[in-house]
């Protein structure tokens, strides 16, 4: 069908699998996704299908958006991002494309959202720097972050310096988490671990690009 779908972050749960163990697992709510657009080789350079999430009131989009979606024949949407065809299921403009469709119980997926935003941050938050002695004549230095360069080589801050600055509110991908459960009433997946995001954030949710080998121990919701 796809190699995945793009949803919103419900919250945090927990898991228990069949030796007991708890795990940290986060609900997901994944479509339906509306297919807006179906790329082809011959068109667009690239085979690719693109779906929407959700549904945005029109005097909230542009015109050019709001002939877009009119050329598929349904409502603005939220969110919209293209996945690769997978297998040889057909797909349509205006076709709705649910978690079942694409996931099932064992996937291993990656997750990609934003981050949550902290602001400007210190080396000791942001990079978890020590900081330095309490005593014995350190004065106004205790939570800096010290030497960033010599001044005859290099001369300047090499790239990649660990400093105070922007801490979070970035995109960021979470790998290899493992579909723990799919609701398919409630158009939700369970997922094992935490993703990117506040509750209520939008995520795309692919297909793991380089899965991992892990044991197949069943898990089973918790009491």
């Amino acid at each position: 069908m796809l190699t995945g779908l793009i949803g919103k972050k419900i919250g945090m749960t927990q898991m228990t699998d069949a030796s007991g163990r708890v795990r940290a697992a986060t609900v997901l709510t994944l479509g339906p996704c509306v297919v807006s657009q179906v790329k082809t080789a011959a068109t667009d350079g690239y085979e690719a299908v693109q779906v929407t999430f959700g549904k945005r009131k029109l005097t909230r989009v542009t015109g050019a958006v709001r002939g877009h979606f009119a050329k598929a024949n349904i409502a603005a949407g939220i969110k919209s991002g293209e996945f690769e065809r997978r297998g040889e299921g057909e797909l349509t403009l205006g076709q709705a494309v649910a978690a079942g469709d694409v996931f099932k119980v064992g996937d291993q997926v990656d997750v990609t959202g934003i981050s949550k935003g902290h602001g400007y941050a210190g080396v000791i938050k942001r990079h978890h720097f020590s900081g330095f002695p309490g005593s014995h004549g350190t004065h106004e230095y205790f939570r800096h972050g010290g030497s960033i360069g010599n001044r005859s080589y290099p001369g300047r801050v090499r790239r990649g310096m660990r400093m105070a600055g922007q801490m979070g509110n970035a995109t960021a991908t979470i790998l290899n988490l493992e579909v723990l459960e799919i609701l398919a009433d409630d158009n939700a997946v369970v997922v094992s671990g935490a993703v990117p995001g506040p509750d209520g954030a939008l995520l795309a949710v692919h297909h793991a690009a380089r899965p991992r080998k892990r044991s197949n121990v069943k898990v089973t919701a918790s009491a």
